[in-house]
């Protein structure tokens, strides 16, 4: 982006971004929101904050850019509709010229809210029939996805068809319940809590998403311990039974969501932290492949760039003194877009650059061309990192993570076991 930031877009900006569910999102209970197509925000965390502020440089390629805080309110008409809207932090732009803004809702884009009273734009052709409509269906789907939700929580695994000849990734806002419900109790909590302020202080991230066209996405909690040093009793109760009945106490990971696009069923997959939980270590196994299959085929291309990002990974958490990253998530993402078939007869030229797998040995002799970008694994959600730097800390550990190193050793070799076994 230009380093001249236009006034258009600082003016865009102060008048308010309108937020929307982050629809990639597929676990955790944080809500995660879009600000753009390159950038989403979620509730600020003094301890979360703190770690991107600090963060080790050998670790930043392994975990969301951070990209500044905003400050966000949720705005309510005579209906009781409610939104919710980022503002620059005290008025300060100082922090717009790091940001593209292009792809931004703006809050004008629908209503200008002044006086606890909806004054439509004088340059948008609404009115307010059609407003009265639109809230009408708003609810209706609403419904819907709480409906949807209490499928999700019943039935842990749910597959969703797909128009193929539509833009498979725009249908994900109609098919993941996950992040509208956490949209949906961000909005209560703070509706709960209007009395007492209506300003809410959100931390801006990368959009690790942005670069694929239908993003496959895979949550991992990490380690086998979940609860930070500060957590009550009854909180540290909680989590220990929850490592103690998942894989988090055998192998430290487990399954804490993942969405999987199949072009060969065309269908969307999505699993929960509830089923999660219950995977044995060979159910956890079987996930993971479930993750890495199209439908037609495993995509074994994406074993040595997953394992080589891991591997480096390890490395670098091995070398963190005194880090803990408790109840922290890895992401494991992909692009599920089908990739272009070359026969393996074409001219040389056409090959240049292919990987040697094959979509399916029953499909014939194929190459495909890995898109770009076709893996990332970054570290996620740090609420309970604690670190000997940190200062106020009670607790000061010693040495590196422990169980969070234990985890991604034995990732690292289930992944490779994954491979191996298909290649026979």
């Amino acid at each position: 982006m230009s380093p001249a930031f236009g006034a258009m877009e600082v003016e865009h900006y102060s008048k308010g971004v309108l937020l929307e569910p982050f629809v990639h999102q597929v676990g955790g209970h944080s809500c995660v929101l879009r600000f753009n197509d390159k950038t989403i925000c979620k509730p600020l965390i003094q301890r979360e904050h703190l770690f991107y502020e600090t963060l080790p440089t050998e670790m930043r390629k392994f975990t969301p850019q951070y990209e500044g805080v905003v400050s966000v309110s949720f705005e309510e008409d005579e209906d009781g509709n409610l939104c919710l809207i980022a503002y620059p932090l005290n008025g300060d732009h100082d922090n717009l010229e790091s940001l593209d803004n292009s792809e931004c809702e703006p809050k004008n884009k629908l209503l200008r809210w002044t006086n606890k009273k909806t004054v439509l734009l004088e340059n948008e052709k609404l009115t307010k029939e059609w407003v009265r409509q639109h809230r009408k269906e708003e609810k209706m789907k609403s419904h819907k996805l709480e409906e949807e939700f209490e499928l999700l929580k019943k039935s842990e695994v749910l597959y969703y068809s797909v128009e193929k000849k539509g833009n498979v990734s725009s249908q994900f806002k109609h098919h993941n319940p996950w992040s509208m419900k956490c949209h949906q109790q961000q909005l209560k909590r703070m509706k709960e809590n209007a009395k007492h302020r209506n300003q809410y202080k959100f931390i801006l991230l990368e959009n690790l998403t942005s670069r694929y066209e239908v993003p496959c996405v895979l949550d991992l909690k990490m380690g086998t311990r979940q609860h930070g040093d500060d957590a009550s009793e009854e909180k540290k109760a909680n989590q220990i039974r929850k490592c103690q009945q998942s894989t988090s106490a055998v192998i430290g990971v487990r399954v804490c969501g993942m969405q999987v696009y199949q072009p060969g069923s065309g269908q969307l997959m999505f699993m929960n932290k509830y089923h999660g939980r219950k995977l044995s270590v060979q159910g956890f196994k079987e996930a993971l492949y479930q993750f890495f299959h199209n439908g037609k085929y495993l995509r074994r291309e994406l074993f040595e760039p997953v394992l080589k990002k891991l591997t480096e990974l390890k490395s670098v958490l091995e070398k963190q003194e005194s880090y803990r990253f408790y109840s922290s998530s890895l992401l494991i993402i992909y692009d599920g877009k089908e990739l272009q078939e070359v026969a393996v007869d074409s001219d040389p030229e056409d090959l240049e650059g292919l990987s040697e797998e094959s979509s399916d040995e029953s499909a014939g002799a194929y190459a495909y061309k890995p898109a770009a970008s076709s893996v990332d694994v970054r570290m996620i959600d740090f609420a309970h990192t604690t670190c000997r730097y940190y200062g106020e800390d009670s607790v000061v550990h010693e040495g590196q993570d422990t169980g969070y190193v234990f985890g991604l050793q034995n990732l690292i070799v289930i992944i490779k076991e994954i491979r191996d076994e298909s290649s026979e």
